[in-house]
């Protein structure tokens, strides 16, 4: 039989336990957002009148076109990272960056993405299918882009641009990394293509 004394020692110990229960269920792992665009730039003085562009919207594979970053752990196994996120969809991130890339490599302001802007009038049209965009950890990132130019007096011009990336910092952030410099690569070839 435990006396009134005992109990009341043994309160204070059961607080504490009680208090770090709480805690550790209060505290919840931070969720991480991770972007594809790269820092903004000052654009080159353009030569003359710049050239316009329109980015139409980017097809992107379901399997990758979501929040949370799909890792590749295997040859047939992915893994949906939800505490590391993509800022925006895939779908519109991905012209985005482009949009930014192209106006540096190209020395013009006039370049437009998405569906807004479909309608106004430009020297290229761009259209995009990415086939694959793999993210891994360990090997960092692949893109597999299927592309097609078509300038204002018809003249159509189509590509693709595979770019292996690795991820010097073998993290999520690395990843990120490494995609934007698999959508310069793009950016680069799409800009070739049109000079």
């Amino acid at each position: 039989m435990i006396n009134t004394s005992q109990r009341w020692k043994r309160v204070p110990a059961l607080w504490a336990l009680a208090g770090l229960l709480v805690a550790a269920c209060g505290s919840t792992a931070r969720e991480n957002y991770y972007t594809l665009a790269p820092p903004p730039a000052a654009l080159p003085a353009p030569n003359g009148t710049p050239v316009s562009i329109h980015i139409a919207p980017v097809l992107v594979p379901d399997s990758v076109d979501r929040s949370p970053m799909v890792l590749r752990t295997g040859v047939n196994e992915v893994a949906i990272d939800d505490m590391h996120r993509w800022v925006e969809p895939l779908k519109t991130a991905i012209p985005r960056a482009l949009a930014g890339m192209l106006m540096k490599e190209m020395g013009t302001p006039r370049v437009l993405a998405g569906r807004v802007s479909s309608a106004t009038p430009a020297d290229f049209r761009i259209a995009i299918d990415v086939q694959r965009f793999e993210s891994s950890i360990t090997d960092g990132a692949t893109l597999d882009a299927a592309w097609t130019i078509t300038s204002a007096k018809g003249v159509v011009r189509t590509g693709r641009t595979l770019a292996l990336e690795a991820s010097p910092s073998k993290d999520h952030a690395g990843v990120a990394g490494a995609h934007r410099r698999a959508l310069e690569a793009l950016a680069r070839d799409l800009a070739a293509a049109m000079r």
